[in-house]
């Protein structure tokens, strides 16, 4: 529960605020499994694990793992020389040279990177070897970008950020040597504004066999699109540098409530909005817990009478598999 000095008055008031709450939301199975490994790995080799960047893009997942005894780097030359302890890889992805880097150094590492980033990273890597010009649409800086460039030799690439880039593309080879690959947490709509504007100049591009957006992005964005119209505020809970909760506020935003914010915790909530607003829409990023949900549903219900109503996009009971390194710590 929030602090009171950080909520509304305290006085619960007879005005009913009707809350609108996304499913799917918060956690996908990428993120729930980067974090048992750096848990696990806690548990399995003791204090301190490495994590290379941020496992997720949370800050209260980080500083919770932070407090059981991960250290986090930026690089790998960080660790200290006579260090045994384990370095896990963020959930993003890391380039080729990475993984390279720490095998020279002897390092035990483990890999949190989400199965659906490195389907894509494989895809990249099997699209280079059949010698076809690759264009990756995604966003510059991104730590998943960066990861899947990484697996392929500088300058084989071009990266692909909005429509206009993709009007203005000029390939140096031929239409039916070229494939598109893509970042697992873009916006849906956007992505196929992009990849139209591909297709129409390039009929012969390839697609992915696959989608390359990940289900759970695809979910949640689904969930909110169906809610924005009904709300008059939505609030996506997620980190600023979360591309997944960006991408929820701008669905928000596109689809009929442009009283869409994004707040990392109930600490950031615009109580205004909340005071004007009868119906509320609520969801989370993919690497947000559902405990910020739940302190945001219950400051609100410190001062106002709520109904709470459950829009459901879809059904999710995907996992993925532990390292085996880890199975039997978590068994």
């Amino acid at each position: 529960m929030a602090a009171q000095t950080d909520t509304p008055e305290a006085t619960r008031t007879k005005e009913a605020k009707r809350i609108l709450l996304a499913a799917p939301r918060g956690f996908c199975a990428g993120v729930d499994r980067a974090i048992q490994i750096v848990e696990l790995a806690l548990k399995k080799y003791g204090s301190p694990v490495y994590v290379r960047h941020e496992i997720v893009h949370n800050r209260h997942v980080v500083e919770d793992l932070r407090r059981k005894g991960a250290i986090f780097i930026d690089e790998l030359d960080e660790i200290p020389e006579d260090s045994d302890a384990p370095v896990i890889f963020s959930a993003h992805g890391v380039p080729k040279s990475v993984p390279a880097d720490a095998h020279a150094r002897n390092m035990f590492y483990l890999d949190a990177t989400c199965p659906l980033v490195s389907k894509v990273h494989i895809e990249a890597s099997r699209l280079h070897e059949a010698g076809r010009e690759i264009l990756l649409i995604g966003h510059a800086g991104h730590p998943e970008v960066i990861g899947t460039l990484g697996q392929l030799p500088p300058g084989t690439a071009a990266l692909i950020q909005t429509v206009e880039d993709a009007a203005a593309f000029e390939p140096r080879t031929t239409s039916e040597n070229l494939a598109f690959i893509t970042q697992t947490t873009l916006s849906v709509d956007d992505t196929a504004e992009i990849v139209g504007t591909l297709q129409k100049r390039f009929p012969d591009i390839r697609a992915p066999v696959k989608e390359d957006i990940c289900y759970a992005t695809t979910n949640r964005q689904a969930a909110v699109k169906q809610m924005a119209a009904s709300c008059d505020t939505v609030i996506i809970v997620g980190a600023p540098s979360s591309s997944n909760s960006n991408r929820l506020v701008e669905v928000a935003q596109r689809n009929g409530c442009e009283n869409a914010i994004l707040a990392e915790s109930v600490r950031q909530i615009p109580w205004h909005l909340i005071e004007d607003a009868t119906s509320i829409g609520l969801s989370a990023g993919a690497s947000a817990p559902e405990m910020l949900v739940q302190e945001i549903i219950d400051t609100i219900g410190e001062k106002y009478e709520t109904e709470i109503e459950t829009i459901t996009a879809a059904e999710e009971n995907i996992t993925f598999k532990l390292p085996r390194e880890l199975r039997d710590t978590a068994a």
